[in-house]
């Protein structure tokens, strides 16, 4: 009176929806996801020998691939080139408006304009300053006042609704994204932070709060629009909606697009994803890549945003090589970068966490207003934080040829000076030189100190423009002084051998890109990748030595006073779960000193492999909030068989009671290929074999942790279980009850024993069963003074 097998089904034999998938802010199984991509592709190849359609099927599948990466590259490309545009437009209507057609900003007006002069290039009839148009005087005490206000008023608003627009339909629009992405690429789930309406908000947002003239860029929050880009693009095939394992690899390659296309640096894209975002980056992944960078590029080329048919963000022409002795300021740059990113990251973390902490938090609107309203009634009184921050760099950056009326080349001429336009030698500076250096001096006060507490607030921002800002600056500053110093000392020992009096011998805007390459790399830490994307940025091609030296020494310095960056401090700040690859654990303790549960903690909770019921699932489930349970043969002896997870738990018994007849409370689960033997008047059990990972990682409860720590790193572990070295003895008596368990008969000889043995331990010698005979008494009474649950039976057995 049994119930046998022969009617029950395996209820998983047919895959129902949301099996195998994750929880909000919980962790993928890399191994796992890999191995069902393992088997999916096996599945495929195996198909598409049997017909003509199944072989397209499979190769429509391989390209699939390259197919995200295409229009991952066309998208994020054609964002970002309506992005630069409508940023220019915004940026310039807050001091005045084209008549001739108001959709044009200060640059293109004056384009089309018939009547503009190259010594007056920046004005033109049609553009007109708001108090010009409303009052008809451009000079003047009150031209300038309220000139004055309506920059404030313009900020003020396009703060406003950028702010407002994150707090109501996206917050998680607000911030870099960078942090984020780089927890979401380690195996984070966050849903939603890569959703369609966060793609959406955050590319409007962008343009409103860069226009805004808050110190912020748009290059990080760039990245977080590819990536929205690539998940996007990843729903509409099943090879990368079902599996966030091979989802990873398409935003890592989405990360490459967004840097691609807002520096317009592909190459640069790709080694900032391998260095700085990506956790797991396989060839494969570098390819496509490459692949994605190339097109985002070509589309943003395309587009044409900068006007100067040109990729490169700030394209400078130097005509004067780098001398050795220049090494020297390029690395004081190099620790003034590294100590600039330490005081940034400290300072910034420090108002961020008090953001969290205090009342602050609740006023983010107020914030972003009162922030916002310093930012322009400081800004506006100097020219060099007025205008854009790009526009900033791409000023500090250019060399001082015939042509440039900028304060910056306001340089004494030397009338009877006959050298070529592109090389003109060194010279005195003039009034306009030395009234811009106390110009940049304040400026880049300010830099410093707004940026702490704009970078974080909840509006998208950047930080690789502001940094860039604070370091070209100061590196102007230093070549600047570098140059006067070679002109008017050129018999110091320190430039006779490289510098002749009438030579061009320094060139400031060498060391403003030097600097801006310094404070980046303090901040962020990057290297290789940074210095690709500033000769990228540039076309400086000549000049990577000094920017290496640069970037290293800013590293260097960095480090000394902390290992993390800017976005690993705010991962840390937000409490994200990430293990960062380039830590180091310094801790000398056990896998048993970590694990849960601890000596006075209650118990594991497991399931058994063939008693327990539904009800005592369902009340597992309900009393605790563990992601998954271990399956062992028993109680008694906890031998591992496999693990479950908690939500494909949940889903395979919800299912079941909806689709199988006979389950109830009483049901009895087993994990087990055959069906336990039941009494006829038990319901009918529920076979759950196909949810339970039989090959769970485990380690030994001897295992160092740094060993722990390796291997949750380099296979991307969710969970890893203890066991217990247990000794022979132990080992046997686990053997010995699981076959009484089985109803065996008890042995009748010691040989009969040993043949029991045999079949589960293969070759066990015959002295270890005469041990296991001579410890039975104490085990008898071990077990009679635990009161354990065996039955009578087993202790006779004994």
């Amino acid at each position: 009176h049994m119930n046998g097998a022969g009617n029950l089904m395996d209820f998983l034999d047919e895959p129902f929806p949301d099996v195998s998938t994750y929880e909000d802010f919980h962790t993928i199984d890399w191994l796992r996801e890999k191995s069902r991509d393992t088997d999916r592709h096996r599945k495929i190849t195996s198909k598409s020998k049997e017909s003509i359609w199944e072989l397209i099927k499979s190769l429509l599948d391989a390209w699939s691939g390259w197919v995200v990466m295409l229009l991952i590259g066309l998208l994020s490309g054609t964002l970002a080139g309506v992005i630069d545009l409508a940023v220019d437009w915004m940026t310039d209507l807050k001091e005045g408006v084209c008549l001739s057609a108001f959709w044009y900003s200060h640059e293109q007006c004056c384009w089309t304009s018939n009547e503009t002069t190259f010594d007056d290039r920046d004005k033109c009839p049609q553009w007109q300053k708001w108090a010009e148009l409303m009052t008809g005087h451009a000079e003047g005490a009150g031209a300038y006042v309220l000139n004055y206000f309506l920059y404030i008023l313009w900020a003020l608003l396009f703060s406003f609704l950028a702010v407002s627009l994150v707090r109501v339909f996206a917050p998680y629009a607000c911030g870099s994204g960078i942090p984020e992405i780089k927890t979401i690429l380690s195996g984070f789930i966050i849903r939603g932070y890569l959703g369609k309406w966060t793609l959406l908000i955050k590319t409007v947002t962008l343009v409103l709060a860069v226009s805004s003239g808050l110190s912020l860029g748009k290059e990080g929050p760039l990245v977080h629009v590819a990536c929205c880009c690539g998940n996007l693009f990843c729903s509409l095939f099943s090879k990368y909606s079902k599996n966030e394992g091979k989802r990873r690899e398409v935003l890592s390659a989405a990360a490459a697009a967004g840097v691609s296309v807002a520096f317009g640096a592909p190459i640069g894209g790709v080694l900032f994803s391998l260095e700085e975002v990506s956790y797991y980056f396989p060839l494969k992944t570098l390819w496509r890549s490459f692949f994605a960078a190339l097109v985002a590029a070509f589309t943003l080329r395309s587009i044409n945003p900068f006007g100067n048919s040109r990729l490169v963000l700030f394209y400078v022409e130097y005509h004067t090589p780098w001398y050795m002795a220049e090494l020297v300021p390029f690395i004081l740059l190099g620790v003034f970068g590294g100590l600039w990113g330490t005081l940034f990251i400290r300072a910034n973390i420090a108002w961020c966490r008090r953001r969290k902490t205090t009342q602050l938090g609740k006023y983010p609107v107020l914030e972003v207003i009162a922030v916002t309203g310093i930012t322009a009634v400081l800004a506006y009184p100097n020219p060099y934080t007025r205008r854009s921050t790009s526009e900033l760099i791409s000023e500090l950056f250019n060399d001082c040829g015939a042509l440039e009326s900028s304060q910056l080349c306001d340089y004494i001429n030397n009338p009877n000076m006959s050298r070529p336009v592109d090389d003109i030698p060194d010279r005195p500076a003039g009034p306009g030189v030395y009234n811009a250096l106390w110009q940049l001096a304040l400026a880049l006060i300010f830099k410093i100190v707004i940026t702490i507490f704009t970078f974080g607030m909840k509006i998208p921002s950047g930080l690789f423009i502001p940094s860039m800002a604070v370091g070209a600056i100061a590196g102007r500053i230093v070549g600047i002084a570098v140059e006067q110093m070679a002109y008017h000392h050129h018999d110091w020992i320190i430039f006779k051998n490289w510098c002749r009096p009438g030579a061009d011998c320094v060139t400031p805007g060498l060391y403003a890109m030097v600097g801006a390459a310094a404070c980046l790399g303090g901040v962020t830490r990057m290297t290789v990748s940074l210095v690709v994307i500033m000769f990228e940025l540039t076309g400086g091609l000549e000049y990577i030595v000094p920017l290496m030296a640069a970037a290293v020494t800013s590293k260097w310095v960095a480090d000394a006073f902390g290992k993390e960056g800017i976005y690993e401090s705010h991962i840390q700040l937000n409490g994200y779960p990430y293990l960062d690859v380039r830590d180091e654990f310094t801790h000398r303790t056990l896998a048993t000193d970590v694990m849960r549960p601890r000596r006075n903690d209650p118990p594991l909770a497991v399931l058994t492999q063939d008693t327990t019921t539904v009800e005592d699932v369902e009340t597992l489930i309900k009393d605790t909030d563990y992601n998954g349970f271990p399956v062992v043969v028993s109680r008694e002896s906890e031998r591992l068989i496999g693990f479950v997870q908690r939500r494909d738990l949940t889903l395979a018994i919800k299912n079941a009671r909806q689709k199988q007849d006979g389950v109830v409370s009483s049901s009895v689960v087993y994990f087990t290929e055959d069906a336990p033997q039941l009494p006829a008047s038990n319901p009918q059990p529920l076979k759950l074999r196909r949810i339970l990972n039989l090959s769970p990682f485990t380690v030994t409860d001897h295992t160092p942790m740094e060993t722990v720590v390796d291997i949750f790193r380099k296979l991307g572990l969710r969970q890893c279980l203890v066991t217990r070295n247990l000794n022979i003895i132990e080992h046997l008596w686990s053997v010995l009850e699981i076959q009484v368990r089985r109803r065996f008969p008890p042995p009748s000889s010691l040989k009969e024993l040993e043949g029991i043995l045999t079949e589960e331990w293969l070759q066990i010698p015959l002295e270890t069963i005469h041990k296991l005979y001579e410890s039975i008494p104490q085990r008898i009474e071990a077990v009679i003074a635990a009161k354990s649950r065996r039955t009578p039976y087993e202790i006779i057995f004994c």
